[in-house]
């Protein structure tokens, strides 16, 4: 009996911890459709802006702006790594900070750079903190929607440091979302915005027909870069955020949906060995009284 007792218990237990795991998984599935329209939307953003600048450079106008510029030397390294504030999402952390490390040890090994690292999540700060590691900057305001004030407010301290000479490159370690099937932890740089320039070659495409439209910009390509290209690096790098966002919902209900189907397994487990010990303590006790029905006769 005592042995059946104990089944129950356990049985009890992990039907309540089934309870929460689907909870959390539900959960994680309403705010990973709501980030993902957002992470979508803004992928359209970020292309559509590079599409502008495909534009001026088609028109013949000169991509000249300092955030497309390749420093001479780096000597100024900022590292962003952007994590979760919660557990319960599988291996989101780790695939990033290995990702980081990885980066920030490239930029040590280097002779007269100087690094600093900046950390948003709390399980990214609690692992910085565990391997020795102080960040210059510690984020946790960002939860699973990133509002775009906060990241605008890190981005314009960015590009002034980058137009002052104090930053030179500015990477960013995050989980990169690819479809809801396939997320990816990179480090991808942001500052200087070279990528960019490249993008706009290449998307400078011909209109239907073969032919080269001529556009006439107002007023001129060089004030109208002043004003996208900041914009482009700030859209670029909320998308970090969104991305990481999203990917964090992704990998806690996935985390969620097969924690919930081990409490089924061994839920269904639990129950036949409550059966069988059952079944044993029936049996036990008709022997008894069979026993002892045959003592008195």
């Amino acid at each position: 009996m005592a042995n059946a007792r104990a089944i129950v218990k356990r049985l009890k237990s992990v039907k309540n911890i089934r309870k929460i795991t689907r909870t959390m998984e539900l959960i994680a599935t309403a705010r990973f459709k709501k980030a993902q329209d957002r992470a979508t939307e803004a992928a359209a953003y970020t292309r559509k802006i590079g599409e502008v600048v495909a534009d001026l450079a088609a028109a013949g106008g000169e991509i000249s702006h300092p955030l497309l510029k390749e420093p001479e030397n780096e000597a100024h390294v900022t590292v962003l790594v952007l994590t979760s504030n919660r557990g319960l999402c599988g291996g989101f952390n780790a695939g990033v900070l290995r990702k980081a490390m990885g980066r920030i040890r490239e930029v040590r090994a280097q002779a007269g750079v100087g690094l600093e690292i900046e950390v948003s999540g709390k399980r990214g700060i609690s692992y910085m903190k565990f391997q020795g590691v102080t960040p210059a900057e510690k984020y946790t305001q960002f939860e699973d929607q990133p509002a775009y004030a906060d990241v605008d407010a890190i981005a314009d301290r960015y590009v002034r440091e980058f137009l002052n000479g104090n930053l030179d490159r500015l990477d960013v370690a995050y989980q990169k979302y690819v479809s809801s099937g396939r997320q990816e932890p990179v480090v991808e740089t942001l500052l200087p915005l070279t990528g960019l320039a490249d993008a706009a070659g290449q998307q400078a495409a011909p209109s239907a027909g073969g032919r080269k439209v001529n556009y006439e910009f107002l007023p001129n390509p060089n004030d109208i870069l002043d004003e996208i290209v900041p914009a482009a690096f700030k859209a670029r790098l909320f998308k970090c955020f969104l991305d990481s966002a999203v990917s964090e919902q992704i990998a806690r209900m996935v985390a969620m949906k097969g924690a919930t189907e081990n409490a089924d397994e061994m839920i269904g487990d639990l129950s036949q060995k409550y059966n069988r010990a059952r079944q044993a303590q029936i049996t036990n006790e008709l022997a008894e009284v069979i026993g002892g029905a045959a003592a008195l006769e």
